[in-house]
């Protein structure tokens, strides 16, 4: 039996404490679909004639193709992040304070710090093998607590707010007494390597609760990373359905979108391109004729938007104001920050009817700027007319956040309307 769309959807989640775990979670679907995995580093075989389904992956990237048994004289491309905001291990973690055994944190992106006092967390990451291999891994039950400090020694607080030095306050506990373990020894056990084989740990601390259906009438989704996992899922969810597509679909998912994009696995790299030219060239396409296929495309920016608080509607612009299970948004920013055009927003209300979804429209107040998102990268570094688009949600940027379970989806069936042009 087919797995449901909201079950799928919360074990994508629950799978993916990481961004090279969205990836081993992505591949690990299309496999399940078809898909043929290639090396980034070897020449892709000949795609004429025959529709081909592949993929490549690089550390927290992997982007998926479908190539058309029609017409491949263009790209549908569906874009999205593996990474969320969080608090990172440093290299050398270990610390003590009073009889606690502590954890020295790196702030990732920019996350709700307040968000992450008093969670139960789990340690996950990967290790780089002496052969060079990564191992993943993730604890089975929480190892580490960021503990607030007492109303009682803080009287202030309901008045004042939380207040965190982002060096001194973010020091989780994770035992009490005298071990000697460190954080290398424990996750090279929880990847099933010797310790002596492991030559790089990378660490982070992740919400130990699951995603989880909530609300009365069940229509809520919460969990940690919905931004922007959603869009992964919904991504990879549509891509393993493409059938019958006009042009080349594309699904491709990068790392650090939150710290600025700027790697070899972010979206202002050139990984994208270089695997768009590369299956031009084994459709029989010469440079030409694929740069003649770029200006012809079009990408799709998925990247959750926010939705309208309950206890702050002022923040909003009522008349750009997005509402949970209402739609998803396209959003909009004179100024580049998404990429959205008069001329680029066609396809997405295309894909919105031939999906049978409502939409809605996402506009910040002039006082308060909007985030970015990898669409205005992509639209520049490709020159492919791009329009960007997200599920509402609550809480962005919080160690936990909720969104619409309509909402999250409607999303698939809207990216892949798109993908088959």
């Amino acid at each position: 039996m087919a797995e449901r769309p909201l079950a799928s959807l919360t074990a994508f989640l629950d799978g993916s404490p990481t961004s090279h775990h969205v990836v081993a979670t992505a591949v690990e679907r299309l496999l399940a679909a078809g898909f043929v995995w290639f090396d980034t580093a070897s020449e892709f075989p000949s795609f004429a004639g025959r529709a081909t389904k592949g993929f490549v992956t690089r550390d927290g990237a992997i982007i998926a193709f479908v190539t058309s048994p029609r017409v491949n004289d263009h790209f549908r491309v569906v874009g999205a992040h593996t990474d969320s905001p969080g608090l990172h291990l440093k290299l050398n973690p270990e610390g003590t304070a009073s009889n606690f055994g502590t954890l020295a944190v790196e702030i990732y992106g920019s996350p709700l710090l307040n968000s992450w006092l008093d969670r139960d967390l789990d340690v996950a990451g990967h290790v780089v093998h002496r052969d060079g291999s990564r191992r993943l891994f993730r604890s089975t039950q929480a190892i580490a607590r960021l503990p607030q400090l007492a109303i009682h020694l803080d009287r202030g607080v309901n008045e004042s707010g939380v207040v965190l030095d982002k060096h001194a306050h973010l020091r989780p506990v994770w035992h009490t007494g005298t071990t000697e373990l460190t954080i290398a020894d424990f996750v090279a056990m929880l990847a099933g390597v010797a310790r002596r084989d492991v030559l790089a740990v990378h660490a982070q601390l992740v919400d130990h609760e699951p995603a989880r259906v909530i609300g009365v009438d069940g229509s809520l989704l919460a969990s940690g990373r919905l931004d922007n996992q959603l869009s992964c899922w919904a991504a990879v969810h549509a891509m393993r359905a493409v059938a019958g597509n006009s042009g080349v679909a594309v699904a491709a998912l990068f790392d650090h979108e939150e710290v600025g994009s700027e790697s070899t696995t972010g979206a202002a790299g050139p990984l994208l391109e270089h695997v768009l030219e590369r299956v031009a060239y084994a459709l029989g396409k010469s440079r030409g004729e694929y740069l003649a296929m770029l200006p012809a495309s079009a990408c799709l920016s998925c990247d959750n938007a926010h939705a309208v608080h309950p206890n702050y509607p002022e923040r909003h612009d009522p008349h750009h104001a997005p509402l949970v299970n209402r739609g998803v948004a396209l959003k909009s920013n004179a100024n580049q920050r998404y990429a959205t055009s008069a001329a680029s927003s066609v396809a997405f209300l295309a894909a919105c009817k031939a999906a049978r979804t409502t939409h809605q429209v996402f506009m910040s107040r002039n006082n308060l700027p909007c985030g970015s998102t990898i669409g205005p990268i992509t639209a520049t570094r490709l020159g492919i007319d791009t329009v960007d688009v997200g599920v509402p949600q609550l809480s962005m940027h919080s160690a936990r956040e909720v969104c619409g379970v309509q909402d999250a989806l409607d999303l698939p069936n809207i990216v892949g309307a798109f993908l088959r042009g």
